[in-house]
């Protein structure tokens, strides 16, 4: 098995905000220790990575995630593979009622340690549609006003799956659902860079004030990181490989395809606890 050659790898961005297409890279062979550092680092600085027409079995999978980080395993009923429970079964067709991931989010952050990054693998894409929408949230931190991010720094807030999760079949008693308190502004652990941590699919409301004005400020955060200037839209082709990192983006899964098939299997790399965003930061 020959490694892929350091000079073989391009990079190319896809909006300012975030995102890069890569290609000279077969993830189907093992790469060279240069060029995984080359694919860390275009990780650091784009957030979302696209590896299109890559041809990668289970264990191909397993270990480019791996290049990242230790794997987890995430408990939703009947789509753990059976024979690698690292792997999560990703599929939506004719019989399905609705898909993971409508809402916007960051995945699992109703765990008190969410994920670092997921990497998604579709063999199977309907014609059109099924895009895949990422919103840059250091982005969409920075360009708040000073007196909004001053107020928002030091405030917490409440995270659970009986929100994100609801009537998706999750393998655990419904009294024990995950649920999670995090810092509604959080540093990144790799640049130390603040960002958004509230989400649409996982987060209730802000701790320690009232009701009414927790869901008037999350309802105007929602909209906020959605817009247009911190995000991309990609469409999927068949056996294309997807890593994206759950800190710095929140993601929606457009489901516009029905009854058509769209199916793969995606990763998740470990992540730790969050940490409130330090009050001054001088890396933008």
């Amino acid at each position: 098995m020959t490694p892929t050659p350091r000079a073989c790898l391009s990079v190319k961005p896809l909006t300012p905000s975030l995102g890069a297409e890569i290609s000279g890279v077969d993830l189907g062979e093992q790469l060279a220790a240069d060029v995984a550092d080359e694919v860390r680092e275009a990780f650091a600085r784009y957030h979302v990575l696209f590896f299109r027409d890559q041809v990668v079995t289970h264990e191909q999978h397993i270990a480019f995630g791996k290049l990242f980080g230790p794997l987890d395993v995430i408990p939703i009923k009947r789509a753990n593979h059976r024979e690698h429970p690292e792997l999560l079964v990703v599929r939506a067709d004719a019989n399905s009622k609705f898909v993971v991931g409508e809402d916007w989010h960051s995945d699992m952050t109703c765990l008190s340690e969410p994920p670092l990054a997921s990497a998604l693998y579709l063999e199977t894409v309907p014609p059109v549609g099924g895009d895949t929408v990422f919103a840059n949230v250091h982005a969409a931190y920075d360009a708040l006003s000073e007196p909004l991010r001053e107020f928002l720094s030091g405030l917490s807030a409440f995270h659970t799956a009986a929100k994100g999760w609801d009537g998706y079949g999750v393998d655990i008693d419904p009294k024990s659902i995950p649920t999670a308190s995090h810092p509604v502004v959080c540093q990144h652990p790799g640049s130390g860079r603040p960002y958004l941590a509230v989400n649409e699919g996982f987060t209730t409301h802000i701790e320690g004030i009232e009701r009414g004005l927790s869901d008037a400020i999350l309802g105007f955060l929602f909209r906020h990181v959605t817009h247009p200037r911190f995000g991309c839209r990609f469409t999927w082709t068949p056996r294309t490989m997807v890593l994206w990192d759950n800190y710095a983006l929140q993601h929606h899964a457009v489901w516009d395809y029905y009854p058509q098939v769209r199916s793969g299997h995606r990763v998740t790399i470990k992540g730790g606890r969050p940490l409130a965003a330090s009050p001054v930061f001088t890396g933008r």
